[in-house]
C-alpha cells in the first residue's frame, strides 16, 4: 500500500487550511459487504476461523478492542462482525486520497498518539446517537516484537465515561504471516481469533478505573513468538529474517549499532562478524558459540535497558539528517524537503526547510513513539507533531547508516517513564 505524496514548500503547506472536524458517518450494509468481500482473498489464503459464543454477547452497541499485528486484522474483523454495521477508530493517514469512501466505511480519523479530544466525542456519537459499534485497537501501532505495543494508562477512565460493554478480539498467527520488520512479504500461515466478552455493562459501571486499566492490560498481555514457538507454527519462508535488523539493531556480542542486516533466514552483525539463524519455529540460533538471546522479545527487552542505561548516563543522543513530510490535511503527505531531527532527554526538536521549520517535542508529550518500518513504502520513519500539523521524518544514511528508528521509540518510551516518575515525585513528597 502507498499514501498520495505531493511535493510543496514549506510555506504552502503552512497556509494550507486544515479540514474541519465532521461527525462520523454510520456505514451501510451495502459499504459493509465491499468490506467483507475484499478482505475475502486474504482471509480464505489464511485459512481464517475465529471462535465465538454470540449468546453471551451484548447485544446492545459496545466498544470493541482488537490487538493490532498487521494489515489483516481489519479483514479478520470484519468477517467476526459481519452483517453488524460499526465505525472504526483509525489514523489520519489512512484518510489520505480516499477520505470519504473511507468515512462512507465509518472510519473515525485520529491523529497518532496526539490527545484528541473529538475522538471521545465521535466514539460516544456512533455508540450513543448512531446506536453503532466502535472498532478501536488501544495499541494504536502494529507490534514490533510480537507483543503488546505500550498503551496509555487511564484507559479505565475512558471506558466509565463511554459506559458500554466491551468486546475483545484477540488473533493469533497475524504477527507470524507479516511482522512489521519484514518489508510486506506475506508468510503462509494459518490465522484465527478469540471473540470474547471482556467487559459487561455491569462491570464497567460497577468496577472502578483503576479495574478497568487493569482488565484492558491483562487483556493485551501476549506474546505471539512464544505462541509459535509453543505451538511449534513451521515458517520455512526464505525471507523469514529479512529487516530483522530493524528491531534487533545492536549486537550483544560486540555492542555495535547500526551494524546487523537480517537477511533470508540469518541474522549478522557486520561489526564482529557473529551471525544468527531465525529457526522455522521463530527462535535465534548462534551459528557459532552462545546464543545470547533465543526469544526476540528478551532480545528487544535488552536494548530497551541499553537505551535506559544511556539516558541515564546523558549518553543518548539521536542526531540524523531526515526528509520531512508534512500531513495537514487528507489531501496527501506535503514533501517540504530535508532538516535534520535530534532526540535527547529534552525530547524531540525537528529543523528544516532552510531554517523555516523549527518544532519541539517533550518527552511528556507522549506515552510511546509513533516508528514505522518501510511507512507505505516510503522508508522507516519517525513521527512526531500536535493537532496542528505531523511530521514524518525519514532518517537518511550517513556512512552507510542509518539510524534505527526502533531505538527512538525505546527512548521515547522510557524518557516518558522519568518524566512522569519526575511529577509524581513532589507530590509524595507533601
Amino acid at each position: 500500500m502507498k499514501i498520495k505524496t505531493l511535493h510543496r514548500t514549506y510555506d504552502e503547506v503552512m497556509t494550507l487550511p486544515r479540514p474541519k472536524h465532521k461527525k462520523p458517518l454510520k456505514p451501510t450494509l451495502l459499504m459493509g459487504t465491499v468490506m467483507r468481500l475484499a478482505s475475502a482473498p486474504d482471509l480464505w489464503a489464511t485459512h481464517f476461523t475465529y471462535t465465538r459464543d454470540k449468546k453471551s454477547e451484548p447485544r446492545e452497541p459496545c466498544l470493541i478492542l482488537m490487538n493490532h499485528s498487521s494489515f489483516i486484522d481489519l479483514k479478520m474483523a470484519t468477517a467476526i462482525l459481519y452483517p453488524k454495521p460499526f465505525g472504526i477508530v483509525c489514523t489520519t493517514d489512512g484518510m489520505v486520497g480516499k477520505g470519504l469512501l473511507m468515512r462512507l466505511l465509518g472510519c473515525i480519523p485520529t491523529q497518532k498518539f496526539v490527545t484528541d479530544l473529538n475522538l471521545i466525542r465521535d466514539i460516544k456519537y456512533m455508540l450513543k446517537e448512531k446506536k453503532t459499534s466502535v472498532l478501536m485497537y488501544p495499541e494504536a501501532g502494529y507490534s514490533f516484537d510480537g507483543r503488546a505495543t505500550t498503551m496509555p494508562a487511564g484507559f479505565g477512565g475512558l471506558l466509565k465515561m463511554l459506559g458500554v460493554p466491551v468486546l475483545m478480539i484477540t488473533t493469533h498467527g497475524a504477527f507470524a504471516r507479516d511482522p512489521l520488520y519484514n518489508g510486506l512479504q506475506n508468510r503462509k500461515v494459518k490465522v484465527s481469533a478469540d471473540v470474547t466478552t471482556l467487559l459487561t455493562r455491569e462491570q464497567v459501571e460497577t468496577l472502578s478505573t483503576e479495574e478497568l486499566d487493569a482488565a484492558v492490560k491483562e487483556a493485551f498481555v501476549f506474546d505471539n513468538l512464544a505462541w509459535q514457538y509453543e505451538n511449534q507454527i513451521r515458517i520455512d519462508a526464505p525471507f523469514r529474517a529479512d529487516g530483522l535488523h530493524r528491531i534487533l539493531y545492536k549486537c550483544p556480542a560486540c555492542g555495535a549499532e547500526g551494524e546487523m542486516e537480517g537477511k533470508g533466514t540469518h541474522l549478522t552483525c557486520h561489526a564482529c562478524g557473529k551471525a544468527w539463524t531465525l529457526t522455522e519455529f521463530g527462535r535465534m540460533e548462534a551459528v557459532e558459540g552462545e546464543t545470547e538471546f533465543p526469544h526476540i522479545p528478551d532480545w528487544y527487552e535488552w536494548e530497551r535497558a541499553m537505551v535506559r542505561a544511556e539516558i541515564d548516563a546523558d549518553a543518548y543522543n539521536l542526531d540524523t539528517p531526515v526528509s520531512i513530510g508534512l500531513m495537514v490535511d487528507y489531501k496527501g503527505l506535503y514533501m517540504v524537503g530535508d532538516g535534520r531531527l535530534t532526540h535527547t532527554k529534552e525530547g524531540f526538536v525537528l529543523e528544516g526547510c532552510e531554517g523555516k521549520l523549527h518544532y519541539e517535542q517533550k518527552p511528556r508529550a507522549s506515552h510511546t513513539l509513533n516508528a514505522d518500518f518501510y511507512w507505505y513504502c516510503i522508508g522507516d520513519v519517525i513521527g512526531i507533531g500536535n493537532r496542528d500539523c505531523l511530521y514524518y521524518c525519514f532518517p537518511k544514511p550517513v556512512d552507510g547508516k542509518i539510524s534505527p528508528v526502533a531505538k527512538a521509540r525505546l527512548a521515547a518510551e522510557e524518557l516518558y517513564k522519568i518524566a512522569m516518575e519526575n511529577r509524581r515525585k513532589p507530590r509524595e513528597g507533601k
